[in-house]
């Protein structure tokens, strides 16, 4: 029994770890970090960013796979809910500049203003689903 069990987490472990750097890999390949940091004005602060996200990673994969309590309550989910909710808004945003959608969507759907509203909108339904998925319980 300990040796399957043993077994399982190896395999676990390591396709987690797989994933993980599959993940980084992609955002390096983007190059959001740098991105972001550019805009900003904190590009000396680059590798801190690199190090926040792998160690915020690491300690949200540890506190779901142990089922570890998170010290304060709702208002600490709240903002580890809003920190990746902003990490996967600048996620998907540097991967559509990368991509060059967004210019091509602006240029199709005619838009001079508004953009920005656009967006706006767009992560508030995504918020709104989310809170909706939470206090209705129809996520996981």
């Amino acid at each position: 029994m300990f040796l399957k069990k043993a077994a399982l987490a190896v395999i676990g472990l390591s396709a987690g770890g797989m994933v993980a750097a599959g993940l980084f890999a992609f955002i390096t390949v983007i190059g959001a970090v740098p991105r972001l940091a550019g805009k900003t004005g904190t590009i000396r602060h680059a590798r801190l960013y690199e190090d926040c996200i792998v160690l915020g990673a690491g300690a949200g994969n540890a506190v779901q796979l142990f089922h570890l309590p998170v010290a304060g309550g709702v208002l600490a989910m709240a903002m580890m809910g809003l920190c990746a909710g902003i990490f996967v808004g600048c996620l998907i945003m540097s991967l559509a500049e990368t991509l060059d959608a967004v210019p091509v969507m602006v240029r199709r759907l005619r838009l001079a203003v508004g953009f920005p509203y656009i967006v706006l909108s767009l992560a508030l339904g995504k918020c709104a689903g989310s809170l909706a998925a939470i206090f209705l319980g129809t996520g996981s």
